[in-house]
């Protein structure tokens, strides 16, 4: 006899639900991709130093044209909403304290990845390319490389494996 199995699928809605029960606290790492919680690696110190870098540069080269977001939550659609490093928003007065980031709020995603490219590149790039994010770059720290995808939807489908 065989058994169907289904995977329950959770929405933006539903994932913020489980946070104001306490199923998810402030203390786990997750994001929200395709309905599915995932657990995110913890940050090291390289890590957090690029990100912190990264946030300088677009704070001092945006300032009062752009709001910059540092590993905060970005809706994509209804069952996404990763946690990116760093993200270039548009200009709102309130600076989101009203409304959270969605996609169409994204000027320019950045993602700093030390264990973590190969799902960045061939997970997450996907998903930012299909909301319409029109630049990312993943800076790849085992590689030492900075990889930019301006109109990310128009790369190759085939994933990588560098």
């Amino acid at each position: 006899m065989e058994v169907e199995v289904s995977k329950k699928l959770f929405t933006v809605d539903e994932y913020y639900r489980m946070a104001e029960a306490g199923i998810l606290t402030p203390e786990d790492r997750v994001e929200l991709i395709d309905g599915e919680i995932i657990e995110m690696c913890p940050i090291g110190n390289r890590h957090a130093g690029c990100v912190n870098m990264a946030a300088e540069v677009l704070i001092g080269a945006f300032r009062g044209r752009a709001v910059v977001s540092v590993q905060n939550p970005l809706q994509l659609n209804n069952y996404t909403e990763p946690m990116p490093d760093v993200v270039l928003l548009k200009p709102r007065e309130d600076r989101y304290r009203s409304k959270k980031s969605m996609a169409e709020d994204a000027l320019l995603v950045i993602e700093v990845s030390d264990t973590t490219f190969l799902y960045d590149r061939n997970v997450k790039l996907k998903r930012y390319a299909k909301a319409g994010i029109g630049e990312v770059w993943i800076e790849n720290l085992e590689k030492d490389l900075l990889l930019v995808f301006a109109n990310p939807w128009e790369i190759p489908t085939k994933p990588l494996s560098l």
